[in-house]
């Protein structure tokens, strides 16, 4: 090869011969990955999803022997029934999806016009689900074939957690593993500290609390089983670490904010406080007007809008609470949308 040729301009399109497949325009690809979402809230779909999401042993770590004729025969046989009403009731009917769908939607469309006014053309941003649809391998091939030599990958999750974060990187991982002629791919790095997220988190309790204090604010994170923390997985401290900071940013003492965890599944012990329990006691403790954020979902979803805002809101009021007030995840709020546009921009250092 010539030392002294030039480098092909990327802005220009590529030729080949007549013989040979068509080589579109390079591009960058922007792959923001989220949870999952079932198709439906019937029997099927539910089904269908959960069957996926607890088959991944990043979420249920048991030996596949022993827990996949638990779960295909016992448990999946009566927990899409249960799960399903739970999806109806907060399901986006106008839209026939869940609001997470809805949700993640508004969010990249955001997404593609900070990154557009930044990098033109040059970008495709898109979206995948880590169970469900769109699926990972399914976004991965049609950036690929759209010409995506590149691919940023950013998992929705502000913490770390093997079941989430580690989840996610296997899944596009594995649509790499499928490709004739792989991207280069970096992977965007967990953003629970940052100052711009901390400083929007910030701003949306005192956007939604518009200047009053609650007794408490009960910071719910997703839980997960001791022994994960136990085992090194960072999650249980960086959740700590995203609400000390949030509480220094708010400027609030020491005991206004508590750390609690939510979605408990099976007999192990997972991580405490649970808030279920947690928001209970403190009303029977005479502390009777909370507020709850869920900082480790971007988006809201069955666990913020079912779990949160019904279950744990009726454990409360149940218990004496009288006021309860749930703050929004930041959703496609501008200020999330600034947080999630710089960490891409640091990760495109030297390709754009």
């Amino acid at each position: 090869m010539n030392q002294h040729a030039r480098p092909q301009d990327p802005s220009q399109p590529r030729h080949a011969p007549a013989d040979h497949p068509a080589l579109p325009q390079p591009k960058i690809g922007i792959l923001v990955a989220n949870l999952g979402t079932p198709d439906g809230h019937d029997y099927w779909s539910m089904r269908r999803y959960l069957s996926e999401f607890l088959s991944d042993q990043r979420v249920i770590d048991y030996p596949k022997w022993k827990w996949q004729p638990l779960l295909q025969g016992i448990i999946l046989s009566k927990r899409p029934f249960t799960s399903g009403a739970n999806y109806r009731s907060i399901w986006n009917n106008e839209a026939n999806e869940s609001p997470l769908l809805t949700i993640t939607k508004a969010k990249v469309a955001k997404l593609r016009q900070t990154c557009a006014e930044r990098w033109g053309d040059r970008v495709i941003v898109d979206f995948c689900m880590r169970y469900g649809n769109p699926s990972t391998r399914s976004v991965v091939d049609g950036m690929v074939s759209a010409g995506c030599d590149r691919i940023v990958f950013l998992p929705m999750y502000p913490q770390y957690a093997g079941s989430t974060w580690a989840s996610a990187n296997d899944q596009f991982f594995r649509a790499l593993m499928t490709q004739k002629w792989q991207p280069s791919a970096r992977i965007c790095p967990p953003y629970f500290d940052r100052p711009d997220y901390i400083d929007a988190l910030a701003q949306s309790v005192e956007r939604t609390l518009q200047g009053r204090r609650p007794q408490k604010l009960v910071a719910s994170y997703h839980g997960m089983p001791k022994r994960y923390l136990l085992e090194g997985d960072p999650y249980h401290c960086q959740c700590q670490k995203t609400s000390r900071l949030l509480r220094e940013r708010l400027g609030w003492p020491e005991d206004s904010i508590d750390t609690t965890f939510q979605s408990v599944f099976g007999s192990e012990e997972w991580l405490r406080p649970y808030t279920v329990e947690h928001v209970a006691d403190l009303a029977k403790r005479g502390i009777a007007d909370i507020a709850v954020i869920s900082p480790a979902f971007s988006a809201d979803c069955i666990e913020t809008l079912e779990e949160i805002n019904g279950e744990i809101r009726e454990a409360f009021e149940h218990a004496g609470g009288k006021g309860f007030t749930y703050i929004p995840c930041l959703n496609d709020d501008d200020a999330h949308i600034a947080v999630l546009t710089e960490v891409i921009a640091e990760n495109m250092a030297g390709w754009a």
